[in-house]
């Protein structure tokens, strides 16, 4: 046994080698310190976890150990349960710090962590839990937020370095399965790419050219795939820091003359940051409606509706294009996040929950903080917020005017005439014939009619929100969610 003292870093979502404060901290100690990461089969198996966000996090961590093979380090992977592992490595040293991120995650997360803190205090360890990212553990109300994250968001990067260790390799049984390791291995070129570089490289692109439409593109499905940002993945699982971004993209010489373009990106920073904000408290917006009034109001559960709806077969083209995108890359932007939310759980009106964790497995950017309350707000169910119908037709004419993005996602549309691509039902049997296809056989009718299942979703939701419970929930939500200043 090695019972020289120790300490050690745990990575959660925060892939990166700077701008990092627990392996900052954990070299100013002066004494040796382990980085590891755990795959939790717990989390592995939770109905939010897809097989893309381990491979993200495999190939990052392949990354990062790259790096650190310079300094004699690498990354220690475990397979297992957070309390087993560190039950473990208590037996094999005498741990005095532990150092991590707060994570804001869900509810099995906070349990876990809940775990490993009365492990802490029971074996006298030190257990140090960094702000990430203008987050605040605690908040009771907004009134100096703003205020506190722009202060944030304005100290110096931390520049990390790093000592050359002297530790030998640690051997244990945690190791993750050849099954599992197979599956990590073999990462989709479709995907974006994983790892502190690729974010860089990804920044380095949108300021020096990619971006300079983003407030042109951002809503257009083919054209917001290049000039946005696509830094979310790098977020969601911290191979590149808010603040980085927020300092390279407001300092860049290019911001000048693409002044509306680099702003806009900015501000949705802060946005990113405000609904985890939101989420870290009150984390059971994964499984109960933001405002509880919503919980009061019944959806009949049609799973022929959410069958079409999960594989891109509603009839209503820019949907399916979007759901069949999303499915292939892990990407769509934010007003097709939206639009295909607001059609589940508004036109077929259906439950939120029966599609949230779908989405959240084909997001390859999933952060619950973001993604709950998101989720919601599009759903109608915050009481708060203004509903947003999104007509999937208006959409498409608007923003996919010549039927790009959808032909190239629903093939089976591929000779349908610009003049009938965003509805396709309304080809007369000939046309049908000349292109090729048979709507209702090759490619389906619309499952509900926008304008009907409009207007029914506009009274329910609309309606609902004047009941008493409602109305209530509101006043609570606005006191710990909105500055009162404003």
């Amino acid at each position: 046994m090695n019972i020289k003292p120790i300490n050690i870093v745990w990575l959660k979502r925060d892939l990166r080698l700077q701008d990092h404060e627990p392996l900052h901290k954990a070299e100013q100690k002066g004494i040796p310190y382990l980085i590891i990461y755990l795959f939790e089969p717990s989390i592995i198996e939770s109905p939010d976890t897809s097989p893309r966000h381990l491979q993200f996090v495999y190939h990052s961590l392949k990354s990062l150990n790259k790096r650190l093979e310079n300094y004699n380090r690498n990354v220690d992977v475990f397979y297992g349960e957070a309390i087993d592992i560190f039950n473990f490595l208590n037996t094999q040293y005498r741990i005095q710090q532990l150092f991590s991120y707060q994570e804001s995650g869900l509810k099995k997360t906070w349990q876990r962590d809940k775990k490993i803190n009365q492990f802490c205090i029971k074996n006298s360890i030190c257990w140090e839990e960094s702000q990430r990212d203008g987050i605040i553990r605690g908040l009771k109300n907004r009134d100096t937020w703003n205020k506190r994250w722009h202060a944030t968001m304005h100290i110096p990067i931390l520049k990390n370095n790093y000592s050359v260790s002297k530790l030998n390799k640690l051997e244990h049984a945690y190791i993750v399965p050849q099954k599992l390791v197979a599956k990590l291995e073999n990462y989709p070129k479709h995907y974006q790419p994983a790892g502190e570089e690729n974010a860089w490289r990804y920044l380095t692109s949108f300021t020096q050219k990619r971006g300079f439409n983003y407030h042109r593109h951002i809503s257009k499905p083919t054209e917001s795939r290049i000039a946005c940002s696509r830094l979310s993945p790098y977020f969601a699982w911290g191979n590149i820091s808010i603040k980085q971004v927020f300092h390279f993209v407001g300092k860049h010489p290019n911001g000048t003359a693409n002044n509306r373009a680099f702003s806009g990106m900015l501000t949705r920073l802060h946005w990113h940051c405000h609904f985890i904000q939101k989420f870290e408290v009150e984390c059971t917006y994964e499984t109960l409606c933001v405002n509880k009034g919503y919980e009061l109001l019944e959806h009949k559960k049609n799973e022929l509706f959410i069958k079409a709806w999960k594989t891109g077969q509603t009839g209503y083209p820019l949907i399916d294009a979007c759901m069949r995108a999303v499915e292939q890359t892990g990407w769509i932007n934010f007003r097709m996040r939206a639009m295909v939310v607001s059609f589940l759980t508004l036109n077929l009106d259906q439950d939120w929950r029966d599609g949230v964790y779908h989405l959240a497995c084909q997001f390859l950017d999933y952060e619950p903080g973001i993604h709950y309350p998101q989720f919601q707000m599009q759903a109608g169910t915050t009481g708060i917020n203004t509903v947003r119908l999104y007509n999937p037709v208006k959409n498409s004419e608007e923003h996919d005017p010549q039927g790009i993005f959808i032909k190239k996602w629903v093939p089976e549309l591929e000779n349908v005439p610009e003049a009938y691509i965003h509805e396709p039902w309304t080809m007369s049997l000939m046309e049908q014939t000349f292109c090729g296809v048979a709507i209702g056989v090759d490619y389906p009718l619309p499952i509900v009619d926008l304008k009907t299942s409009a207007k029914l979703a506009r009274d329910k939701i609309w309606g609902h929100k004047k009941h008493p419970a409602v109305t209530a929930e509101k006043y609570r939500i606005l006191a710990t969610h909105v500055n009162k200043r404003r």
